[in-house]
């Protein structure tokens, strides 16, 4: 039994390399060459029975996933746009997922409506791995990555809300009162308790200092954020969401740089494995999916699924090109609408691939929902659809409007990269003018810094800054002083809004990898 366990693990593993491999070899996203080589995988013998429990889907692979991605969110551009990321996560999940209910419902009559609402609000949130890919790639405005970022995060919250209420209706009757209590105490008890679990964590990563103990604490963080909350009837998403971001905020002051950089490498196989193999998973699963909908006829199949892709296709783009630009009218301070035209507008709307959130979601399913089949049958088109479509037509689309070619964010980092080293120069300055350090080592260190300026005045990608020495005991001291200037500087650039949160944390994390390749040096 275990030897079989181990033997389809072993399957998965090289299916998601070869699938990675041919998605990065033609270009497209990695979830379809996965999903083709899991359908091929199912008819080995063995395969086709490799399903995982759905409970288990949502537990394993939900509280990581949401975990790190709200552990990433930038804060102030966050703040500076949470009107109209609200206006996305809000108002067009939940507009999205009654509208997939409706078409589902008057397409397959025999569907329930609590049922319905399940498919809806699995079908709802973003994906925007693959958008924001593309568009960071082609140098796409920020403004517009951070909106559908922002977007993705909040929206898996409210899907998953929703998806929630609709398994609660579907095993006993709800009240539009009932709906609304509980409502209400799913999302305060998540957030507070998110909030409290936060702050512990917090406290207690302060006062590690093991690289391997900080990862096994991060690990755990999410679950115990998660499960704990979805016992006592919170949302455990909304759990999850609100520690990672109180932990990601605070990631800079809270963690070594040698912690952030092990914990960031960890974190990045670990949410590539969980979404390949669920994409994987689902290749293995769609024999048995289309197994359990061989009492639909073909064309109530196909005209089902193109009613629900159209609808969630139509609905985005309506929503960005028609109501979003109503929101500027909502009272309270935010940022102007006016930066954001019909092309903005219009890119926006068409990248709203879904992925890996909206196929655990339809995995996750519970085995006694009526119709299980075809609502992962549906989920499942969608996500190939929209991926196929959608994810590799972006790039077109943004050259198209003339979107994909500005240097800001170079000019950006440019910048970030020029105050941090004067920052650098102006501490070793203060050290040498109160005699901390020697004129001839205070030399040595302000040649390196100032040839790192002249070559960041250049507007150059790379720097070279190894001077293949091993610092001694008394460099040490002073490279930290001055990587700890840099690390302020950055900090104090991003309170005052001059970088964004991902030119902070690509420098933050250059300063880390020095430390590192000094700290491996000197042994």
């Amino acid at each position: 039994m275990v030897e079989g366990h181990v033997i389809v693990a072993v399957v998965v593993a090289v299916i998601m390399l070869v699938g990675r491999g041919l998605g990065r070899g033609f270009g497209i996203p990695a979830a379809i060459p996965l999903v083709l080589l899991g359908l091929a995988a199912s008819f080995v013998p063995g395969m086709g029975k490799a399903a995982v429990p759905p409970d288990v889907i949502l537990t394993l692979y939900l509280p990581p996933l949401v975990y790190r991605a709200a552990f990433l969110t930038a804060p102030r551009e966050t703040k500076e746009d949470a009107v109209p990321i609200s206006v996305m996560a809000f108002g067009l999940t939940c507009v999205t997922a009654l509208a997939v209910m409706a078409a589902v419902r008057l397409a397959v009559p025999q569907i329930g409506w609590p049922v319905a609402l399940a498919l809806g609000a699995a079908v709802a949130p973003t994906d925007p791995v693959a958008a924001t890919s593309v568009m960071k790639r082609l140098g796409a405005p920020r403004r517009l990555v951070t909106i559908l970022e922002g977007e993705s995060l909040v929206n898996d919250a409210v899907a998953l809300t929703l998806f929630g209420l609709a398994l609660t209706a579907i095993t006993e009757p709800v009240t539009l009162s009932e709906g609304g209590l509980m409502l209400v105490r799913i999302v305060a008890g998540g957030v507070l308790y998110g909030l409290v679990l936060g702050w512990v964590v917090a406290r207690l990563r302060g006062r590690i200092t093991d690289n391997g103990a900080q990862i096994v604490v991060s690990l755990i963080t999410p679950f115990v954020a998660y499960l704990p909350a979805e016992h006592f009837g919170f949302s455990g998403v909304l759990a999850t969401i609100t520690t990672g971001f109180y932990l990601g905020v605070r990631a800079h002051g809270l963690l070594q740089p040698s912690s952030r950089l092990t914990g960031d490498a960890f974190w990045e196989v670990l949410v590539l494995l969980l979404e390949s193999s669920l994409f994987v998973l689902l290749g293995l699963e769609i024999r048995q999916v289309l197994n359990g909908v061989t009492d639909y006829s073909f064309a109530t199949l196909a005209g089902t699924a193109l009613v629900v892709l159209a609808v969630v296709v139509l609905v985005r783009l309506a929503w960005t090109m028609a109501v979003f630009p109503l929101a500027k009218w909502l009272p309270g301070r935010h940022l102007s609408f006016d930066g954001i035209g019909r092309a903005q507008r219009l890119v926006m709307g068409w990248a709203g691939m879904r992925g890996a959130i909206t196929l655990a979601v339809a995995l996750s399913i519970p085995l006694t929902v009526p119709n299980r089949p075809l609502l992962i049958f549906l989920a499942a088109v969608v996500i190939m659809a929209t991926l196929i479509g959608q994810a590799t037509t972006l790039a077109a689309l943004l050259r198209r409007f003339g979107l994909g070619e500005t240097q800001e964010s170079v000019i950006e980092e440019a910048k970030a990269r020029q105050a941090t080293v004067e920052a650098a120069l102006s501490r070793l300055d203060h050290l040498a003018s109160e005699g901390e350090v020697d004129e001839h080592t205070a030399g040595v260190f302000r040649q390196l810094l100032e040839l790192r300026l002249d070559t960041v005045r250049a507007i150059l990608d790379e720097d070279d800054d190894e001077d293949g020495t091993s610092p001694d005991s008394g460099t040490r001291g002073l490279r930290r002083q001055l990587a700890h200037a840099q690390r302020e500087k950055l900090d104090e650039l991003y309170s005052k809004g001059k970088i964004s949160a991902a030119t902070q944390r690509h420098l933050i994390h250059e300063l880390d990898l020095e430390d590192r390749r000094r700290a491996s040096g000197s042994h």
